[in-house]
C-alpha cells in the first residue's frame, strides 16, 4: 500500500518508497514448492483410480494449508512500508493493528548498515538510524540495497539541513544543495523536470539580488538607504568683500 499523500506536509515530497526485500516471502515460496511436490505425487498416484475427485481434493487441501502457513509472511510484506521523504523517514507496519515510526531528518546523527555474507549475496540487510531524543536507535530490517539507502538518507538529510538554515542565498550553501539534488537525480528519485525546476530556483536565489534575513516566520528584505545629501556651498559673489 502506498503512503497517503494527504498525510504529507504542504512542502514535503516523497523521495523513495518501497517494501521490504523479497526475502520476507521465502517462507511462502518454500511452502509453495513443498505443496507443489506433494500435489504432483498425489496426482500421479491417484490418476488410475475411479474417484476423480480425490486428486482435486488433495489440491484443495494443499492450497488451503499453503494459505494458512504463508499468510503471515505475505501480509507482513504487503503491509510494511518504508518511506523516505524530504523531511523524515516513515515506517508503517500492520494491516488491522497498525504501528508507525517517524524519524525527522534533522534529528539523525548517524546511519549505519549491516549485511551478513548471505544477505550481501541476496542484496538486503539492516539499516540502523541513530537519532537524537528519546528514540535513540531505530533498526530498519530487510532493506533492499542498504548501502544505497544509507547514502540516500545522508543526501536527503543534507538537503534538509540546508533548507532549515533559511535559504540565505550564500553561494556555498547553494552549491551544496545542487550537489545533493544531483545525487538524488542520478539515483532516479527526481525526474528531469523536477531536477531542472529545483536547480532553477536555487540559482535564482543567487542572482535575485541582496540576501534577505528570516526571523522566525518573517522574511525581512534589505532596505535601500539613500545616501545622505551632501552640503552644497553657496556660490560667492566675487564682488562681495
Amino acid at each position: 500500500m502506498r503512503y497517503p499523500e494527504r498525510l504529507l506536509t504542504p512542502d514535503e515530497q516523497i523521495i523513495h518508497e518501497f517494501r521490504p526485500h523479497w526475502k520476507v516471502l521465502l517462507p511462502a515460496l518454500g511452502w509453495a514448492l513443498l505443496f507443489a511436490v506433494v500435489v504432483g505425487i498425489a496426482f500421479a498416484a491417484l490418476q488410475d483410480r475411479r474417484e476423480d475427485w480425490m486428486p482435486w481434493t488433495v489440491l484443495g487441501v494443499a492450497v488451503l494449508l499453503w494459505l494458512v502457513l504463508s499468510a503471515k509472511a505475505i501480509l507482513a510484506w504487503v503491509f510494511t512500508n518504508y518511506v523516505l521523504t524530504s523531511e523524515r523517514i516513515i515506517v508503517r507496519k500492520g494491516m488491522i493493528a497498525r504501528s508507525g515510526t517517524e524519524i525527522p531528518l534533522e534529528n539523525i546523527n548517524n546511519v549505519l548498515f549491516n549485511q551478513r555474507v548471505l544477505e550481501r549475496m541476496l542484496g538486503y540487510g539492516d539499516v540502523i538510524v541513530e537519532s537524537a531524543g528519546s528514540m535513540g536507535q531505530s533498526v530498519l530490517d530487510n532493506i533492499p540495497d542498504p548501502e544505497a539507502f544509507q547514502s540516500e538518507i545522508y543526501s536527503t538529510r543534507e538537503l534538509r539541513s540546508l533548507q532549515l538554515k533559511g535559504g540565505t542565498g550564500q553561494t556555498r550553501d547553494v552549491v551544496e544543495q545542487l550537489e545533493a539534488l544531483a545525487d538524488l537525480h542520478e539515483r532516479g528519485h527526481l525526474t528531469d523536470a523536477e531536477f531542472s525546476e529545483k536547480k532553477r530556483r536555487l540559482l535564482g536565489e543567487v542572482t535575485a539580488g541582496p540576501p534577505h534575513v528570516i526571523v522566525g516566520d518573517t522574511r525581512i528584505e534589505p532596505v535601500d538607504v539613500d545616501p545622505a545629501p551632501t552640503a552644497t556651498s553657496r556660490d560667492e559673489d566675487p564682488g562681495e568683500p
